[in-house]
């Protein structure tokens, strides 16, 4: 292909039908993997608010706090500590397993030993590798709607199948075993299982994820639950994880957490997968060759993080949750929007339904893309539209932000969007 000839990478999503794979620049398996939609927007967000814009952004899951000092400090120390710069164990530093481990006893109930843990780089990581171990080519996986951008693109990419189930908020966003046993056909494999919530901050019973675990053993699938959010619920709200709740699925079940929301930790990327031995080896492996050992210096900041008590989880937990009460009102307000109130994370996905076909400054924005990308535009306010998620006519918006930032953003969306008109 000649350097003036428009090359497939300009158009991923261009099928081996039209382009061959000789002429084809991006592997069709890359090319069809879409960007994160959330990192997406706030990178627009903050590129605008670099060059001056008053730009507020709702679109990462981002705590406004800084990392603990002790973390921090702890860091520092690894940065001078000779041991700290050489290689370690592709799979983690053995007293970091051994404190995750640890903390894992203690926050959940779940017992597990270090040779079940690998320690990654970041949640996402942990995802894809926990896919790539278990799934082979056209494996189904259930993947409940909205959902995590990263989900079905993690399944795609290890060869599976995605297979979305959507919850709307009539339901509170939560997916029924029928639901899931609609969906279940002899080639499903996984389901991906999430309370609390991203995008919509949904928080499942101890009932409903017994009831949801023991549908999944009796099938023989395997369960990937990330538990990233633990330990920011609300209200009458409360954490339980999988394998406690269901002891007889811990063979088949994988749990996903990390560092990032809890500690505020998340440019430290460190995370980890807990899982049955074989599986937790196999992801090893393949860590190995991807990128070895996560960051020393980040894992020893990590080590600290969760060897630690959670008093600086609670003071950011009380924060996220006066502004998720504030910002659930703020949006109640606007004519067209219904904001369920999440019981975790910290994130609202509003239906926009009422408001999509309605006049505003001109335009009628036919989905929730263009409401999101009006919105931007008009007031500068920065929101990922619910086509991210899997759902059209939602928005997600992060509350993870300063509550001078959520009330004036909140207070930009509710002038423009008072402008509605049939």
């Amino acid at each position: 292909m000649s350097a003036t000839t428009p090359s497939a990478q300009s158009d991923p999503a261009q099928s081996s039908a039209t382009v061959s794979a000789t002429e084809r620049r991006v592997s069709a398996r890359i090319g069809s993997i879409s960007e994160s939609a959330t990192l997406a927007v706030d990178a627009k967000a903050k590129a605008l608010k670099a060059a001056g814009r008053p730009v507020i952004g709702f679109g990462a899951g981002e705590p406004d706090f800084p990392t603990p000092d002790y973390i921090v400090e702890a860091a520092v120390e690894a940065c001078r500590n000779p041991r700290f710069h050489r290689y370690s164990p592709a799979g983690g530093l053995p007293e970091l397993k051994e404190a995750i481990a640890a903390k894992t006893l203690r926050d959940s109930g779940y017992r597990v030993e270090p040779a079940n843990i690998l320690v990654t780089n970041g949640g996402k990581q942990a995802i894809y590798e926990a896919f790539a171990a278990i799934l082979d080519p056209g494996d189904e996986v259930i993947v409940p709607a909205p959902y995590w951008t990263t989900y079905p693109e993690s399944v795609r990419l290890a060869g599976g199948v995605p297979v979305p189930v959507v919850a709307d908020e009539t339901v509170g966003y939560r997916t029924s075993v029928e639901q899931l046993e609609a969906a279940r056909t002899d080639r499903t494999k996984v389901l991906v299982f999430v309370s609390p919530s991203n995008p919509t901050g949904a928080v499942y019973s101890r009932e409903q994820i017994e009831e949801i675990g023991r549908w999944a053993a009796e099938h023989g699938l395997w369960v990937l639950t990330d538990e990233i959010y633990e330990h920011l619920v609300y209200g009458e709200a409360e954490f339980h994880s999988l394998p406690v709740v269901v002891p007889e699925l811990a063979d088949r079940c994988i749990v996903v957490n990390g560092v990032a929301k809890t500690y505020a930790m998340t440019g430290w990327r460190v995370g980890w997968i807990l899982g049955p031995k074989d599986v937790v080896k196999a992801a090893t492996n393949l860590q190995s060759h991807a990128t070895s050992n996560v960051s020393n210096v980040a894992q020893a900041a990590a080590l600290a993080a969760v060897s630690g008590d959670l008093s600086a989880v609670e003071e950011m937990r009380a924060a996220f949750d006066r502004r998720r009460r504030t910002i659930v009102r703020m949006l109640n307000e606007i004519e067209g929007v219904d904001c369920p109130e999440p019981e975790g994370a910290f994130y609202v996905y509003p239906s926009v339904k009422g408001l999509l076909g309605k006049e505003i400054r001109g335009r009628r924005p036919q989905t929730s893309v263009e409401l999101a990308a009006l919105i931007l535009e008009e007031v500068e306010v920065a929101v990922v539209p619910g086509e991210a998620f899997g759902t059209q006519g939602y928005l997600r918006l992060s509350y993870a932000l300063g509550d001078d930032d959520l009330t004036e953003g909140v207070s930009r969306v509710q002038k423009l969007l008072a402008e509605a008109s049939d």
